[in-house]
């Protein structure tokens, strides 16, 4: 009451819940006013200040929320527990409790509490009612004074705007902190495809510097954090391919197309890629096939025999007297090699065919494929005795591959060198490729105008004794040394004269003579002219530099008995350098058609033994006694 009469009691309209019912109330209040009394004497403000009425905030709702069982709630029960949820604010307060695991959930239990403070009820109140005077007990201090002494601090003046929940606690233990910070995402996309998986190993095996090296753009990786996360996940989305700056494709360089300038396609950064060891494998077979119409039902054993451990990159076959369907003859090779590999070129003279097959990601490095015959027989129409060669750049080293066949006979050594320089003389290659160091070829001599060169055939040189003299240092042998019989071998004994493959060389041969065999058996010819074991079938090779090429194995095939030669097998590692993009590539042509063919024989070899694994387990019968 005024010193008027008046009743000052502050009553706000407001409309009253139903039982139970808090909703949609908090539309329905309106804001509470602050009372400010002023006064324009300072002696009525005087004396209003000792007879002034403290004024307090507004609180909460007076009637407790009842629970779900419907029991009341006492006041001192909701007391106590508004208590706990102070002190459990004061715990999650970022400001007082800095933990960098709960970090996170701090921001999502915000958005949370917001929203569950626009949602959450508002019960109406007023000053006067009991509930509200029996509170006056726990107010704190600094509000049980008058309004005007009030003092509220600044932390809790930001917080009285926003209602502030419990922390959800976890359910389980936190994971721990990875060394590596890389989100799940990163490390889901660092995971490596079954196909990948022997990078990992060369990693491993080379200590990771230089195959990193070689996966990535190294200037690009230096410029980057350490961020480990940042280069694993740059190696994953783009796989073995290098990632290109913009920066770099506008950069301009009169290198560019050259061997010292970057982003060549056949310049030193591609090699690298693609042959860390700048060594590609080469795999050479030359086989006289007697003219058989009958192939071998399976080459597996003279193209990928068990004892190696890796295919190799190139397939080159030549076959002398070869069958009557050469077309067959390919397809069989296509579906021995498989999908992996495809033909790159063939050729032939005759029943001379030379046969380049080379693995499928690397034909676009490989420049067009040229190719040229060379008879030897006085009448050129008889196409049985010859020479075919095939040539083409890799990278930047060129190869030339010749397959030949010399002419026959035990004492004719003088012939066989006849053709052996007719051939290196009327071999026209190469036609419109470039030299890659044209200050050492000769005109005169077609195997020095390429960096690596195999020769392999037929050549017919003899051994000079007699059958007995030979079968009898045969059974001497120990250990595979066949030095004894090569002491009488036509062809050694001439390229140590320097009479004939000037600058060649030959792997120590470790087998037994390969002509002349029985068809279908391991004997030697049983035949009235009772020929003599001789080593005609060979493989030399050549280089321009020393330690170029180096031997894998050298052998013979003696599973293969469908003519009276064995096959003879070759592995060489060859070293290439980086080249120009001077050169006609031959753009990835192949023979697409003997692919298809070769991979749908596999699948029906496979479909046909599967059904008969499937009928022998169904025809077995089990007898019981």
């Amino acid at each position: 009451m005024t010193e008027n009469g008046e009743d000052c009691t502050l009553n706000y309209p407001c409309e009253a819940p139903g039982k139970g019912d808090y909703g949609n109330v908090e539309s329905k209040i309106p804001k509470t006013p602050f009372v400010d009394v002023k006064s324009t004497n300072k002696n009525n403000d005087e004396e209003q200040a000792d007879r002034e009425i403290p004024v307090y905030l507004p609180r909460p709702p007076s009637i407790p929320k009842a629970s779900k069982f419907g029991k009341s709630v006492s006041v001192e029960d909701s007391v106590k527990t508004r208590k706990l949820r102070s002190s459990q604010e004061s715990l999650s307060d970022r400001a007082e409790t800095g933990s960098s695991t709960d970090s996170l959930k701090d921001d999502r239990i915000s958005q949370r509490n917001e929203q569950n403070s626009n949602s959450r009820p508002q019960p109406a109140f007023s000053v006067g009612s009991p509930v509200f005077e029996d509170r006056k007990s726990w107010q704190p201090q600094h509000e049980a004074r008058p309004y005007r002494q009030q003092s509220v601090p600044d932390d809790q003046r930001g917080r009285a705007t926003k209602a502030r929940l419990s922390p959800v606690q976890p359910i389980g233990p936190l994971p721990t902190l990875d060394r590596n910070f890389a989100s799940a995402t990163l490390r889901a996309a660092n995971r490596i495809d079954r196909d990948c998986l022997d990078y990992g190993m060369l990693v491993k095996e080379k200590g990771g510097e230089r195959l990193h090296r070689n996966l990535s753009d190294s200037r690009l990786l230096e410029n980057m954090g350490s961020d480990s996360a940042s280069v694993n996940s740059m190696k994953s989305i783009y796989s073995v391919l290098s990632p290109i700056r913009p920066q770099d494709v506008r950069n301009r360089s009169f290198l560019e197309g050259s061997m010292l300038g970057s982003g060549a396609l056949l310049g030193s950064e591609e090699l690298d890629r693609h042959f860390p060891d700048r060594r590609v494998g080469v795999y050479v077979v030359t086989w006289n096939m007697q003219g058989e119409k009958f192939l071998p039902t399976n080459l597996n054993d003279l193209l990928l025999p068990t004892d190696s451990d890796f295919a190799q990159d190139f397939y080159v076959i030549g076959v002398q007297e070869g069958c009557p369907d050469r077309r067959e003859w390919e397809t069989c090779l296509q579906e021995t090699l498989g999908p992996h590999y495809v033909m790159l070129y063939t050729a032939s003279h005759g029943v001379l065919y030379l046969t380049v097959f080379i693995r499928r990601d690397l034909m676009w490095f490989c420049s067009e494929v040229e190719h040229a015959t060379v008879t030897t027989r006085i009448i050129s129409q008889i196409k049985t005795k010859g020479a075919v060669g095939i040539t083409f750049t890799f990278f930047g080293t060129s190869f030339l591959f010749i397959t030949s066949h010399f002419t026959s006979g035990d004492t004719k050594v003088y012939e066989r060198i006849l053709d052996y320089n007719k051939i290196i003389e009327a071999l026209a290659l190469p036609k419109s490729l470039p030299d890659t160091n044209p200050y050492r070829s000769s005109p005169a001599d077609v195997t020095t105008r390429f960096d690596q060169v195999f020769w392999f055939g037929d050549f017919n040189f003899r051994l000079g004794k007699d059958r007995a003299e030979v079968e009898a240092i045969m059974k001497r042998t120990v250990g595979g040394d066949m030095s004894p019989l090569l002491e009488h071998d036509q062809l050694s004994n001439q390229m140590k004269d320097g009479s004939i493959f000037k600058g060649f060389q030959e792997a120590p041969v470790y087998f037994f003579p390969t002509y002349k065999f029985d068809i279908g058996c391991d004997n030697y010819d049983t035949t009235s002219k009772q020929r003599t074991p001789s080593y005609t079938d060979r493989v030399v090779f050549r280089s321009r530099q020393a330690n170029d090429i180096r031997v894998l194995k050298y052998n013979s095939c003696s599973s293969i008995k469908t003519s009276d030669h064995r096959p003879v097998i070759a592995v060489f590692q060859v070293k290439l350098r980086p080249g120009r993009d001077n050169i006609p590539l031959c753009g990835g042509l192949f023979d697409r058609s003997l692919y298809l063919e070769g991979i749908r024989r596999r699948m029906t070899a496979r479909e046909l033994k599967r059904r008969e694994a499937i009928s022998s387990q169904n025809s077995t019968i089990c007898a019981i006694s």
